[in-house]
């Protein structure tokens, strides 16, 4: 049986990317930012459309699936109202949380034979999420969700993110960690060629290192991979170090480990004081390039299109809000094992229906 799946809150094409190589065509991905419209299409050979998931129906998602495709509805709805800046915010006001409610709708609109969901690990505190499972059990999915470690699946980053999966047709699970060493930093980008701060590879536009000033340089040069701005001079110490509140941030202006997975890649991660960002042993931030490797993007994957600038900003951020590619892959796997485990179960009439009705 053939999955197709719409993809909504698309992005530059992270989850698309990773479905898609595992085995499930991408109709189309939804979403609001013409930015990821090049990448999306560029790398994905799926339409972009340019739309609020709230001015869409299940009627026109419904036009995407070809005729007895198993249909999956993927929809990883932007994380910022379930992060940790957002716990004392009002729960009531709906406008907050209206994007996963309009997820809801979809899926009760189109029911769907798989859907799935991916978000911050905090969102399973909030009543929008238990209301979103309670629609999904409601409708007769059987549901799976957990937070995941990226660095379990094949991902060269310690992100921890929150998965759901669900089915109609019958029990779903996903599947447990690899048990196998994780993908290493040097493992991932330490074939790239090297850079100083500043530089761009000519062969790579994208492999490009911001600019530092001398005192971020400087304090590049004073630091150890795996440690602290406290391994600095004093000289070197912003006052904001030096103050008791300061013992507390010593994950910024640090350098990645060579031997360890990556950080959360953010929409920051070019920047050498926003994190341990700082490259293992060359004197800078890390690059755009290397930023997308560590998301697990594939080493080609087009960010602007060719003679476009190329800005830090507006990269970073579509590279850190993005689904990690190898994280929908696994996704994609889940389903697929999950379909052909109820073909070899002779369950195919079962399915047949499901999909007709």
């Amino acid at each position: 049986m053939k999955i197709e799946a719409v993809d909504l809150f698309c992005g530059v094409g992270g989850l698309t990317c990773g479905l898609r190589a595992a085995g499930v065509d991408v109709r189309a991905g939804y979403d609001i930012d013409t930015a990821c419209a090049f990448p999306y299409e560029a790398n994905n050979a799926a339409p972009f459309e340019c739309k609020s998931v709230d001015q869409v129906s299940g009627e026109e998602l419904a036009h995407w699936y070809s005729p007895g495709a198993v249909r999956l509805l993927a929809g990883c709805a932007p994380c910022q109202p379930f992060s940790t800046l957002a716990n004392t915010r009002d729960e009531t006001d709906e406008k907050k949380w209206g994007l996963l409610y309009e997820f809801a709708r979809l899926v009760r609109e189109l029911q769907p034979e798989l859907v799935t969901m991916e978000n911050v690990p905090r969102v399973a505190n909030h009543a929008p999420y238990g209301e979103f499972v309670a629609t999904l059990r409601e409708l007769g999915y059987h549901v799976d969700a957990r937070r995941v470690r990226c660095a379990d699946y094949g991902i060269p980053q310690e992100r921890r993110r929150f998965v759901l999966v669900a089915s109609r047709l019958g029990a779903i699970r996903l599947p447990a960690p690899h048990g196998t060493a994780p993908i290493t930093v040097r493992d991932a980008i330490g074939h790239l060629p090297a850079l100083a701060a500043g530089e761009t590879d000519p062969h790579d536009p994208l492999h490009k290192a911001r600019s530092l000033t001398p005192l971020n340089l400087e304090r590049i040069r004073a630091s150890s991979p795996g440690g602290t701005w406290e391994d600095w001079p004093l000289a070197l110490r912003a006052p904001c170090h030096r103050a008791q509140s300061g013992a507390s941030f010593r994950s910024v202006y640090a350098r990645m480990e060579w031997g360890a997975p990556a950080p959360t890649i953010t929409t920051q991660s070019h920047n050498f004081g926003t994190g341990r960002f700082g490259h293992p042993t060359q004197d800078r931030a890390i690059s755009l390039r290397e930023a997308a490797i560590l998301q697990s993007f594939p080493h080609d994957y087009r960010f602007v299109a060719e003679g476009q600038e190329i800005h830090f900003s507006s990269v970073g951020r579509m590279i850190g809000n993005a689904v990690p590619p190898k994280l929908g892959e696994l996704v994609g796997k889940t389903f697929i094992d999950h379909i052909g485990a109820l073909h070899e179960a002779g369950q195919c009439p079962t399915l047949l229906n499901s999909v007709s009705n």
